[in-house]
């Protein structure tokens, strides 16, 4: 009898203990993502290896790789990625790491500057250079003030591309590679010059393999996202420089070729996991989790420590050599004056469209002739612009609010979870930043149009969704995996059930993290062009899809001015969102 009742109390104890799993709150997300994501993702690729008739078929295939247009633009999104990443890497690791050698605030002022053209929309940007770097822009005119024989003439070509590619991915290239770097013990750097170590000998054999962790996570991002890119190429690249994402727009939306449209999306998709494969195998991730690295990954690690301490040699006879220079200067100032111009070109294209918006021509020119406030007047009373702009605030409110509830809640759970198991958890939030958007939006549109959804708010924001709860993700786990919840346990001690210790103590503790991802998720929706372009159908018009449609058709300073309103909500937003993360921090 009292072996029954043990064995009746632990099956209770072990379903109580199922029943209440911290991982059973991340079900609602996971479903999510499965839904809208995985799912039509996986309907999509499958679709090339079906006939008309829906029989097995590698036809597609076959056409895909015999026709000789496929395969270069297949090279020259590879090219242009490969290229986009090298370049954020030179330019981005000497500015990441002037950054962390500054102190606490002023590297919070200068973050601010690099982060706002991150979160200003893409389609802007690279419409600013399409004015700046133009035959009658600034910069021709600069050059043909000191002598130049031609106007310049860079648009339309590998190498404007490229720029204004690593111009918008050198902010997340920064980002990424600075926690790293602010995380090396500067003691490590002391003691090198104790054992006599120069100044070059310290950073390139202490300072440069601590930091690699960073640079590599920065290289795997910078390349997917790349991948991904069809806005930059469309706008400021030659047909000879086409990419997967423009292939991709033009089998959907104009040929409705699906299966074709399927087996694009699914080699852009196994390259995308083929190379954070490669990475792991190559550079050993896994061993920076805290796991063993691989062999491959220790002989390439030998192989990097033969470079920095060549690299070292070279600085140090670099450095002797400019002594034996009578009235030489120090290199002291090259660095700062670098990472200074690094910040003014960021965001030059940003706060070029606010003269432009107040221009008195009937076309985009930088600097503006005159003053006035026609195009102002004319985005105000337009009926288009604003209903644009009211339509992408609403859905952007909606996405914010969706992806905190989903993201909140997993990340709630996982940070209560200990188990192996929760990593698997946050890879699959992570997904939709590693399935290049290109892709999710094609897959999302096929999938609405037989739901009825093409061409709905709803199919807008569950499309913004998914793109959103990544970053939504990441803040609000990040909060979570810092927070004291001793302070809940002292609260349930004194009575309080589950509900009010998280409505009395946990929200309020963690409620500006929470504000800060919301800002985040809404300034993810807000300008948001992929999603909108496709599931939006051309019907259910939102801010960046007018502004994408102009620039193909009429290119008025109407545009400007749509950049002005954009520009305002976006950087006052991005304010409230930084204040809000300090105040996060400080508690």
């Amino acid at each position: 009898m009292a072996e029954h009742a043990i064995s009746t109390l632990k099956k209770r104890l072990l379903m109580r203990k199922w029943r209440w799993h911290p991982l059973w709150l991340a079900v609602p997300g996971l479903v999510f993502l499965a839904i809208f994501l995985a799912w039509p993702t996986l309907k999509l690729m499958l679709l090339s290896f079906q006939d008309s008739d829906g029989h097995f078929s590698l036809a597609v295939w076959r056409q895909m790789f015999g026709a000789g247009i496929y395969v270069k633009v297949t090279l020259n999104t590879f090219s242009i990625a490969l290229q986009t990443t090298l370049a954020c890497l030179l330019v981005g690791y000497p500015v990441a790491y002037w950054l962390s050698q500054r102190s606490e605030n002023t590297r919070r002022r200068l973050m601010w500057l690099i982060l706002l053209p991150f979160w200003t929309s893409a389609l802007l940007k690279n419409f600013a250079w399409l004015v700046l770097l133009s035959r009658r822009g600034i910069l021709s005119e600069i050059l043909m003030s000191m002598g130049a024989d031609q106007p310049l003439n860079v648009l339309y070509t590998r190498g404007a591309v490229v720029f204004a590619m690593a111009h918008s991915m050198l902010p997340l290239a920064i980002i990424t590679m600075l926690p790293t770097m602010t995380g090396i013990d500067n003691g490590l750097l002391r003691a090198g010059y104790t054992l006599g170590a120069s100044r070059a000998q310290s950073f390139w054999r202490i300072f440069f393999p601590l930091s690699m962790p960073g640079v590599v996570a920065a290289c795997l991002l910078i390349f997917i996202g790349s991948l991904g890119f069809f806005i930059t190429p469309a706008l400021l690249g030659s047909p000879q420089d086409s990419v997967i994402g423009q292939l991709l727009i033009t089998q959907v939306q104009q040929l409705l070729n699906w299966r074709l449209a399927g087996a694009v999306a699914m080699l852009l998709l196994i390259t995308t996991l083929i190379v954070c494969l490669c990475y792991d195998k190559l550079f050993g991730m896994s061993a920076i989790s805290g796991g063993e690295g691989h062999a491959s990954g220790k002989r390439v690690r030998l192989v990097g420590y033969a470079v920095t301490a060549t690299a070292a040699k070279v600085t140090d006879w670099l450095s002797a050599g400019l002594r034996f220079i009578p009235g030489a200067p120090g290199v002291g100032w090259l660095l700062p004056l670098f990472s200074i111009l690094v910040i003014v070109v960021l965001i030059s294209p940003v706060i070029s469209f606010l003269p432009m918006a107040f221009s008195s021509s009937s076309f985009l020119q930088f600097p503006p002739p005159g003053f006035s406030l026609r195009w102002m007047e004319t985005y105000l009373q337009s009926p288009i612009w604003t209903g644009a702009t009211v339509r992408s605030f609403g859905i952007a409110l909606v996405t914010g609010s969706l992806a905190v509830i989903i993201s909140g809640v997993a990340a709630f759970g996982l940070a209560r979870h200990h188990g192996k198991s929760g990593s698997l958890v946050v890879m699959a939030f992570l997904l939709p930043m590693i399935i290049p958007n290109i892709v999710t939006a094609v897959s999302l549109f096929y999938l609405f149009a037989g739901l009825g959804l093409v061409g709905s708010d709803v199919g807008i924001i569950l499309g913004h969704t998914v793109m959103a709860i990544p970053v939504v993700f990441i803040i609000i786990l990040t909060t979570f995996k810092g927070y004291d919840w001793r302070l809940d346990q002292a609260a349930s001690t004194l009575g309080a059930n589950r509900w009010r210790v998280i409505r009395e103590i946990t929200l309020p503790l963690i409620k500006s993290s929470v504000l800060a991802a919301f800002i985040f998720g809404f300034l993810n929706s807000f300008e948001e062009l992929t999603v909108a372009l496709f599931v939006g159908g051309g019907v259910k018009q939102t801010l960046p899809k007018q502004m994408w449609d102009d620039v193909l058709l009429s290119v008025t300073p109407t545009l400007a001015a749509a950049s002005v309103i954009i520009l305002s909500i976006v950087t006052l937003l991005f304010i409230i969102a930084e204040r809000s993360r300090r105040k996060a921090d400080a508690l």
